[in-house]
């Protein structure tokens, strides 16, 4: 097949992916048009259609849903030789795309990129923040290099290594602050503020309060651990966050903090990367910083 280019394969694959032209061109820096022309060269190329067009979302053809899984393996192989090369040059360098869950992002990852920088001056950090399971979709198809989640994963292909632990807290509103602190499965009686569906946080508050799926329906729901702690303060129910966001979340908010009751309730914060990534000594060493980081922001 003369003439099929790497440009050729990522094009396609983020065609596959995304289901839209127009999408797809964005998040590979190109304009739609030039998009279309890659892809119809690879058609071309190939011999055979391999999307389906018309409407607002393409849809792959038989050989083109084939020739996305054989794209993507293609594209992971590519990559790990990259890696391969990188881990032959001593200390890790160059680009390092790292996966953080959002209720981990903005409390310390500021912290991990200062770290990194002093440990490896040559390292480019491009952080991603996403829920727990896009970050493990694109770590197993090689967008991601590693991720910061909460553990377990249990995923067969990647390598996890817990990090650290670290206690949920109680958020009430103010005028609450010298009422007894409830146990934790009457937290719904309380109208239990919750992270929207897709957020491992929001299972975790659940299986804290010993809440099931039927009674969620009834619970209230914020997109971002600043819009649920700003919800107890005007009044409106009571939340959980981890302890590493108090600080950050708490700042401008009418709101008290409680410890729970003994045993308290943790999350293990962890770090994971594709076993078969030929960098895997250098991420465990990157783990052992980003253990320091949250182990500081608790102390």
């Amino acid at each position: 097949m003369n003439g099929l280019t790497m440009k050729h394969l990522r094009y396609f694959e983020a065609l596959a992916r995304i289901g839209h032209f127009g999408r797809a061109a964005e998040s590979c820096a190109i304009s739609q048009p030039a998009l279309s022309v890659q892809i119809r060269e690879l058609e071309d190329l190939v011999g055979v259609p391999l999307v389906e067009r018309g409407g607002r979302r393409i849809r792959l053809t038989g050989l083109g849903e084939e020739f996305a899984e054989r794209t993507r393996a293609i594209l992971r192989s590519v990559d790990e030789l990259e890696d391969l090369g990188r881990a032959a040059h001593g200390p890790i360098a160059g680009r390092l795309r790292l996966g953080v869950i959002p209720t981990v992002a903005p409390y310390l990852l500021p912290d991990i990129i200062k770290a990194l920088a002093r440990f490896y001056p040559g390292i480019d950090p491009r952080p991603r923040e996403a829920i727990t399971q896009r970050l493990i979709e694109d770590l197993t198809e090689a967008k991601l290099d590693a991720a910061i989640v909460a553990l377990p994963i249990s995923e067969p292909a990647l390598k996890e290594i817990a990090l650290f632990d670290e206690e949920f807290v109680l958020v009430r509103p103010l005028e609450d602050a010298g009422k007894p602190v409830p146990s934790s499965d009457r937290l719904h009686e309380m109208r239990l503020l919750l992270l929207e569906e897709g957020h491992c946080f929001r299972d975790q508050a659940l299986s804290v309060c010993n809440i099931g799926a039927a009674s969620v329906r009834d619970l209230m729901e914020g997109s971002s651990l600043s819009t649920l702690v700003q919800m107890v303060g005007a009044g409106i129910g009571v939340t959980l966050i981890p302890q590493m966001a108090v600080d950050t979340e708490t700042r401008s908010a009418s709101v008290c903090i409680s410890a729970l009751a003994e045993p308290r309730p943790t999350r293990t914060i962890g770090m994971v990367w594709r076993k078969s990534n030929p960098l895997s000594a250098q991420f465990a060493t990157i783990a052992e910083i980003v253990r320091d980081a949250g182990l500081k922001k608790q102390a």
